[in-house]
């Protein structure tokens, strides 16, 4: 009689653990860090500081008030980083219509295509404040950024924040009213939303300026103005004056 065969056991399986769902507005720290001692950490480092003691292939540059930091065309060559006042980016069409892309402040960076291949500037950069501005030679910045992780991790935080942003303009541009793109836009130059205190008061900006940040007319800007400032939203006081009311603009459906 032959032997009785034997049934192979079923395959074992393997029992995986589910995982809870992430939320992703929550900061998660790869390290493993608490969030907020992580925060704590990457505040007490200071780039101004540490930009100053870069070495050779920077110098501290003073630009008053309009004056032309680089133009379309230029060379690309350099990094900056602006310490102190308002910078604004523009570009020009070969039909010679000039558009605002950017209106920059304390803590950020511009003319960083020159460190992907850009030999040429794309727009160009004018101080609309007295400004002072530190100017990293490429040639320093790309050492600094293979050298140091601090410097590393901070311009590349900034680049993806910048993208982020671009991001968000286009959506403003393509889903919201122009009402909505115009207090988006006052709040961004007042700096609501970032770290420090909202600066109130905010350059002297012109309505044709605003208009062609948000796609609109000079009229229609002139009308939402006049409408925000009977709100209360904002105030002309040697400057304007943007107050955390001008939000409900935005919220609101």
């Amino acid at each position: 009689m032959s032997p009785a065969r034997r049934s192979n056991p079923p395959p074992l399986r393997r029992r995986t653990a589910r995982q809870a769902p992430v939320d992703p507005t929550f900061p998660i720290e790869r390290s493993g860090t608490i969030p907020g001692v992580a925060a704590k950490k990457r505040r007490g480092f200071d780039p101004h500081t540490f930009l100053a003691t870069l070495g050779e292939g920077r110098k501290f540059v003073l630009f008053p008030k309009k004056q032309t930091i680089f133009t379309q065309g230029d060379t690309a060559d350099a990094v900056f980083y602006v310490q102190t006042g308002k910078v604004r980016l523009t570009v020009v069409s070969k039909t010679g219509k000039e558009a605002t892309i950017g209106i920059l402040g304390e803590g950020d960076f511009f003319g960083e295509g020159s460190l992907a291949g850009q030999f040429l500037r794309m727009g160009s950069a004018t101080a609309m404040t007295d400004c002072s501005i530190l100017r990293i030679d490429k040639k320093a910045m790309m050492g600094a950024l293979h050298r140091e992780h601090e410097i590393s991790d901070l311009f590349v935080a900034y680049l993806l924040a910048r993208n982020i942003r671009y991001e968000e303009d286009l959506v403003d541009q393509l889903f919201n009213s122009s009402e909505k793109r115009l207090a988006r836009i006052l709040l961004l130059l007042a700096r609501f939303g970032k770290e420090g205190a909202p600066e109130s008061v905010i350059p002297k900006i012109s309505q044709e300026m605003l208009a062609e940040m948000i796609g609109t007319t000079r009229s229609r800007v002139s009308f939402f103005m006049n409408r925000f400032r009977k709100l209360g939203f904002i105030h002309y006081n040697g400057g304007l004056e943007v107050h955390s009311s001008l939000l409900n603009v935005v919220l609101h459906d």
